[in-house]
């Protein structure tokens, strides 16, 4: 699997003291850009991935999968749930579907905007681009 989950080091005096608790992790690149994403229960984010960085997760709340697959490959996929981090390199096909309502950091490697080609959108078998196939188990319409 090329996605990578990232385990965080704790200076462990930061729980000792009774506050709570930092943990740290180090990404392999610098971070330029970060973007905080709201995803309901149920819907995706993905079906696509990114010819010109790195993207970098970060589970805040809720709890989700992060699925990658290879053309004909066998999907792969990640449990994440809060305080979770994980690493998708460029170039790597991924979908984040949300188990619950979830709140997430997207960090990338390098600016949206600097981007000539900044997002390919591929059909991972949960629907075509962002938002889901309504066909779909995994899509999830409700009501007003």
């Amino acid at each position: 699997m090329k996605i990578e989950r990232l385990l965080p080091t704790a200076n462990l005096n930061t729980v000792r003291d009774g506050r709570g608790g930092i943990f740290t992790f180090i990404p392999k690149d610098p971070i330029v850009e970060f973007n905080f994403n709201y995803i309901k229960a149920g819907k995706i984010r993905g079906n696509h991935f990114h010819p010109e960085f790195d993207e970098y997760f970060l589970i805040t709340e809720g709890e989700g999968v992060l699925v990658t697959k290879e053309d004909e490959s066998e999907e792969e996929f990640i449990f994440l749930s809060k305080g979770q981090c994980t690493h998708t390199p460029k170039g790597t096909k991924h979908v984040f579907i949300a188990i619950t309502d979830c709140i997430a950091v997207a960090m990338l490697t390098k600016k949206w905007e600097n981007c000539q080609n900044p997002i390919i959108h591929v059909n991972m078998g949960m629907g075509k681009g962002d938002h889901g196939d309504p066909l779909s188990p995994y899509f999830k319409s409700k009501k007003l």
